[in-house]
Formats: structure tokens, C-alpha cells, sequence
């Protein structure tokens, strides 16, 4: 599988970690070994221009997904073929603000924004309040089992 993390931001990012959550996200997705993520950390100017240009709405925001070979995920018989999954850009400065708010770190934030950017990638959406339960229970599922494979990693 190829993750490549490119931290265009400001930040200081434990890119790593976020390399590490991808994996465990695309594994538990059943997605194929050969596909391609790339996720990238822009500074809030450059989130704001992609923020107009491909969702015609203004200000910076936390994340974008872009789609490139439409995979979804697999299930226990099958994965997804391989291919580029896509790009899923991330803000930190939105992220530490959106953080804050919720009483947790940037980098915990940072986490749940790249689950969340995986899931649209992989066809999820949050439109409708069925789409939005759906999603947003995986994206709790995946950040409750990344948590208890880094702490299983941690110890040992």
C-alpha cells in the first residue's frame, strides 16, 4: 500500500501517525494492498483557494477529499481492485481551532479528519441523516480501533 504524507503546513505533524492510520483505516476497509492514498497538510490559505475552487464556498476548512479511481471498499470475500484512491487534504490550523472546541489535541483532531477524508474517498457521504449515522459510526469504529492497536503497538 502507498500512503505518502506531504506536510506542505506549518506544522509540526507526527506524520507517522497519520501514515499509521491510514493503513489501519484501508486494512479494515478491505481495500486492495496496491492502492495509492496521498495525504497532504496545507496552511489555511491554500485550503481556502481549494475550498472555493471545488466547493464554491469561502474560508478555509478542515478537510477535502479527491476521488480519484472511485474504489470502494472491499468485504471478507473480497478487496477493492488496486488503484489511486486519492487525495485527502487536511488543515491543521482548522484542525487545532476544531480541536480546541472539542477538548482534545490537534493531533487527535488531525486523526478523526483523516478517517473521515478516507471514508468520502471510499464513496461515503454525510448528506442525508441515514448517510450520516452510517458514516459517522465507521469513522467512530475506525478511530476507537486505531487507538487500541497503537496502545497494543505502544506496549509492545
Amino acid at each position: 500500500m502507498s500512503i505518502e504524507v506531504n506536510n506542505e503546513s506549518s506544522f509540526t505533524i507526527d506524520e507517522a501517525a497519520l501514515q499509521r492510520l491510514a493503513t489501519y483505516c484501508l486494512d479494515a476497509m478491505r481495500v486492495h494492498p496496491d492502492a495509492d492514498l496521498a495525504l497532504v497538510l496545507v496552511d489555511e490559505g491554500a485550503m481556502e483557494q481549494l475550498h472555493v475552487q471545488w466547493m464554491g464556498e469561502p474560508g478555509p476548512t478542515d478537510v477535502l477529499s479527491f476521488p480519484m479511481d472511485e474504489l470502494r471498499p472491499g468485504n471478507d470475500d473480497v478487496v477493492t481492485p488496486p488503484g489511486v484512491l486519492g487525495d485527502v487534504v487536511l488543515c491543521p490550523q482548522v484542525a487545532e481551532v476544531q480541536a480546541e472546541g472539542a477538548g482534545h489535541s490537534t493531533m487527535d483532531e488531525l486523526l478523526y479528519l483523516t478517517a473521515h477524508g478516507i471514508l468520502h474517498l471510499l464513496g461515503f457521504d454525510h448528506a442525508e441523516p441515514d448517510e450520516e449515522k452510517e458514516m459517522f459510526a465507521l469513522q467512530r469504529d475506525l478511530i476507537i480501533g486505531f487507538t487500541m492497536a497503537e496502545k497494543q503497538r505502544e506496549t509492545s
